[in-house]
């Protein structure tokens, strides 16, 4: 037998010997684990970059097309209006742009029998899919021309592409959206950035329709922020109007684009000045790359953050309770560990010994503490919104970092223990028995 299977056949005698604080060592483990993980789980999910690769060429913008009478704070926009949407699409000084508003449609299934789906989705230009890295599981994205001529195509997502032809190729088939018939010419593959870094708010995307072709079949925005009365509930009325609907991206690879584009900003908005809009004072325009608009928009609210830190905190205090046991358990094991140390076992032979059996408390403690993230993170879903839910989820990464995080620390917090063991005289033990 090897040297670590004789020391993991000593930790398991040891454990079953006492199994009563072996048990609560466990427990106390696998609470902390357990409520500071579930936690960590959001933490993490907000604070994730949705587009590594390209997170820092991609640019949102804010204009302050309102002046000085603005009826809502700059804090508080979302978006563009549409007149300066459009002018900045077509000048098209971005590698790729694109605008989009959200919108929710009622799909009539081809099936008579089936009851209408209720979908929501994006009204996006022709660029959105190659600038966002939106993987196709079959079909294409349409074209320029396609997108300004207000052709009816579409692109569905693999979920609802599924439901509306079950085992059958979406692509090429008609689908009926608000009574109207569309095309679909693509379906992604499940796709979801999180956090959704394009719209904040609505996060559900079904469907995909072009931005003109939206607007041509009266496809109402589900937000707009105006600064003066509402001009009416259709999409039509708001395109004319000054309000803010439309999200505008545009793709910069470079800091040289970056600086030009900068530059054709403040002439821009400068320019419309002259021309009698009310814009606000120089610079009228706030450009945000990926991480920049997540931090603006606050993604990672203040309430998360401090739960977050309470949470580790009442990790820590369990984890020293786990050494207060670890330290009932090893004393106890005083007589055994002297005995080993009689028949020639160094000091450090015994410390590995302790700190293995430390090591299988941790791994048990991570395994019961995930049973009890999940049991967190129903409740969490609960208690969140319906924006953040989709974020406390389990996967793969959470549970090896779980595992680790349960392993690690009982290891660190079991080191004191273990040394305290290997430090016993044995010959003073042996003699007082």
């Amino acid at each position: 037998m090897s040297i670590v299977g004789y020391y993991l056949d000593l930790a398991l005698r040891s454990l079953r010997r006492n199994a009563v604080l072996a048990a609560l060592t466990v427990v106390a483990v696998a609470v902390g684990i357990g409520a500071s993980m579930t936690v960590f789980t959001l933490f993490r999910a907000l604070s994730n970059d949705p587009i590594p690769e390209k997170s820092s060429q991609l640019f949102t913008l804010l204009i302050d097309n309102w002046g000085p009478r603005a009826a809502i704070p700059l804090d508080l926009r979302l978006a563009v209006s549409y007149a300066d949407a459009t002018a900045l699409l077509q000048a098209r000084r971005g590698l790729r742009q694109s605008e989009s508003y959200a919108i929710n449609v009622t799909v009539t299934p081809p099936d008579p029998a089936a009851s209408p789906i209720s979908a929501s989705g994006h009204a996006v230009s022709a660029d959105f899919f190659q600038m966002f890295d939106a993987p196709f599981r079959s079909g294409r994205p349409w074209t320029g021309t396609e997108d300004t001529s207000g052709a009816p195509v579409a692109v569905l997502s693999a979920q609802l592409a599924d439901r509306l032809f079950p085992g059958q190729n979406a692509v090429g088939r008609e689908v009926i959206f608000n009574e109207q018939s569309w095309r679909v010419i693509g379906v992604l593959r499940p796709w979801d950035p999180q956090p959704h870094f394009y719209d904040l708010i609505f996060a559900n995307d079904d469907v995909f329709v072009p931005f003109e072709s939206a607007l041509a079949h009266n496809y109402n925005t589900l937000m707009a922020a105006c600064n003066t009365p509402p001009p009416g509930p259709s999409a039509q009325a708001k395109k004319a109007s000054d309000c803010l609907w439309v999200n505008f991206w545009v793709e910069l690879p470079t800091a040289a684009s970056v600086r030009s584009y900068s530059q054709f900003l403040e002439n821009y908005t400068a320019e419309q000045r002259r021309l009698g809009r009310s814009y606000g004072p120089p610079p009228a325009y706030y450009l945000y790359d990926v991480r920049g608009w997540l931090t603006r928009q606050h993604v990672i609210p203040d309430e998360v953050r401090l739960a977050t830190f309470v949470a580790f905190g009442f990790l820590v205090v369990c984890l020293l309770n786990a050494i207060s046991l670890l330290l009932a358990k090893f004393t106890a094991r005083v007589g055994s560990l002297s005995v080993h140390r009689a028949l020639g076992a160094s000091r450090l032979d015994v410390f590995a010994q302790c700190l293995l059996e430390t090591a299988l408390v941790g791994a048990a403690g991570g395994l019961l503490g995930l049973a009890a993230m999940l049991f967190g993170l129903k409740i969490e879903r609960l208690m969140l919104g319906e924006t953040l839910a989709p974020l406390a989820r389990l996967d793969s990464g959470m549970v090896a970092i779980t595992l680790c995080v349960a392993i690690a620390s009982t290891i660190a917090c079991g080191a004191y223990p273990s040394w305290r063991a290997s430090r016993v005289p044995p010959a003073l033990h042996l003699k007082a028995q």
